[in-house]
């Protein structure tokens, strides 16, 4: 059966402990962790190797069966070096994830690429591959150009359905995707054209950031659950390689904790059944 799992920013106020539970809780095979703040000013979860909160992460895995897949979150710009990755490396090999999401935000491309390639050596050897998401507000927008990218570099794709469609890509892009560059794929729901204006929440979890574009407050705080739009999901799901991990990144502020991850599920089984 496909593995389905839950990303850290569709529950970005559970801390990972809290995230564990709750997907046990619903039914989940696995997690998404962030590791890592992605904004300025966004409140970190201390994730260190032994620390506290990592130990309890690692006993509530244990107890559950279930495992941390991936970590998050590295922005790749001009300056991004070791130093910037090694925390998050180093967290993400203590709790067992495969892969580290990362996005490009360095216009100069073969400076780009160079960083992803240092990173995925770095990743590599600890056990994790670096998966570079193409985001429809970033530099880096396309499947097309993460998949040059990562290609280059010797990392992956992650693949997000919102950002596929607010991106300009086309399922034939997905397709066109070597297989073994398509670890994972996001699913979440929305209409098939971006709004034209969405109100910024007064309070987003951790202190999170959107500077108030349509795009970033869809993306991080406004997704639809799953089913409940137009977005081509069946067809995504049919495009990507037969297999791929499914994970649910639904940031929807209405509703509870559990009752939002058990309706997201529920839709992934519907879908792929």
């Amino acid at each position: 059966m496909t593995p389905i799992g839950i990303a850290h920013l569709t529950l970005l106020r559970l801390s990972p402990p809290e995230l564990v539970a709750t997907a046990a809780a619903a039914g989940y095979d696995f997690v998404g962790v962030r590791v890592k703040a992605v904004t300025a000013g966004e409140h970190q979860y201390p994730m260190e190797p032994g620390s506290p909160m990592s130990k309890e992460t690692l006993r509530r895995l244990a107890d559950t069966g279930l495992e941390v897949r991936d970590v998050e979150f590295l922005t790749l710009g001009p300056e991004t070096g070791p130093a910037d990755w090694k925390p998050a490396l180093d967290a993400g090999a203590a709790l067992g994830a495969r892969t580290l999401s990362v996005v490009g935000v360095d216009p100069d491309r073969s400076r780009l690429t160079d960083t992803l390639a240092a990173l995925t050596a770095d990743a590599r050897a600890v056990g994790i591959l670096p998966t570079l998401e193409p985001i429809s507000y970033q530099p880096v927008s396309t499947v097309l150009e993460a998949g040059e990218l990562a290609a280059a570099a010797g990392a992956a794709v992650l693949l997000d359905a919102l950002h596929l469609r607010r991106g300009g890509s086309s399922l034939e892009d997905v397709r066109a995707l070597d297989p073994a560059l398509v670890p994972c794929l996001q699913l979440c729901d929305g209409p098939l054209e971006a709004p034209t204006h969405l109100d910024l929440p007064a309070e987003l979890p951790l202190g999170m950031k959107a500077d108030g574009s349509v795009l970033q407050v869809e993306a991080r705080v406004q997704r639809g659950i799953i089913g409940s739009g137009e977005l081509p999901l069946a067809e995504l799901v049919a495009a990507a390689p037969a297999g791929t991990p499914l994970s649910v990144e639904v940031p929807h502020l209405g509703l509870a904790d559990l009752d939002l991850a058990r309706r997201n599920l529920d839709a992934v089984r519907e879908l792929v059944a």
